[in-house]
């Protein structure tokens, strides 16, 4: 990517400036290690930071992209035959569905991507259009599926607004994806708000929530929903240098479900894209 300061969700990137004394020089050193044995504060989303488990009869229509049976990525069921993303969780090749513990899906529980319909805008996470829809390989069906209801019109979010994101995400920053869902509190953040934060990195139809304060996503959350009062609003889009160590002076971003709303109903009424 072109611009330093923003990591997409499923990437890592830390430096350490080492100083020349050896005051400096000690004192980096056990940071390093603090960090490295879990010395900060966090639980995610990816372990969602912060976030608690999701009980087994709700949010069926939570998603797992995964390449070679590894999860990558989240997303939302949102018919019997798609599921809905972020179009940078392209390396995706299937989804589980059905369980919030990944150690126990089955085979029927596993479903082929047929077919990747990505925003034919979409370039780069900085310049938006970060969605993607998954046509599966046969229809989802299972006791434990269900299909979140997309809205009906354009959905009017306040700042301070309390929403759900969920994943099978990292704990912290450079983890590894956990086994069981979990799910945070995130606020909205208002558009000038998280503009005058983000700058030109914040491309139009997207949305902010969360990072704040002390929950958030972090990386393999990436495709996840963003649920207000119900209702999927925002799709994981990327924070801050990859990093899941909130507050953070910079929000976490999501793609803007109803801006569109025209372009999903037509694949959704096509069947195909």
């Amino acid at each position: 990517m072109t611009h330093s300061d923003a990591v997409w969700i499923y990437k890592g990137h830390a430096t350490v400036n080492l100083q020349s004394t050896i005051t400096m020089l000690l004192y980096h050193k056990l940071l390093l290690v603090l960090l490295l044995s879990g010395g900060h504060q966090s639980a995610h989303g990816v372990e969602i930071v912060n976030g608690v488990r999701v009980p087994d009869n709700s949010m069926l229509h939570m998603a797992s992209l995964q390449d070679k049976g590894k999860h990558i990525c989240g997303g939302s069921l949102i018919s019997d035959s798609f599921v809905l993303t972020a179009a940078h969780c392209e390396k995706v090749s299937s989804v589980v569905l059905g369980t919030h513990h990944l150690n126990s899906a089955s085979n029927n529980m596993r479903y082929n991507v047929l077919k990747k319909c990505k925003h034919p805008s979409f370039e780069k996470v900085s310049c938006g259009n970060d969605i993607m829809l998954l046509k599966l390989s046969r229809d989802a069906r299972g006791a434990k599926v269900k299909a979140i209801d997309l809205p009906k019109s354009p959905v009017k979010l306040s700042a301070n607004d309390n929403c759900e994101v969920a994943g099978w995400g990292y704990e912290a920053s450079r983890g590894t994806p956990v086994n069981d869902l979990r799910k945070a509190t995130v606020k909205i953040i208002s558009w000038d708000e998280c503009k005058s934060k983000w700058s030109k990195l914040l491309p139009n139809g997207t949305v902010c929530a969360g990072g704040y304060g002390k929950t958030g996503f972090c990386q393999c959350d990436s495709g996840g929903p963003l649920v207000c009062k119900g209702i999927p609003v925002g799709i994981v889009s990327y924070n801050r240098n990859g990093e899941c160590t909130y507050p953070s002076k910079f929000p976490n971003v999501y793609t803007d479900i109803s801006d569109f709303l025209p372009w999903i109903n037509d694949i959704l009424d096509k069947g195909d894209c």
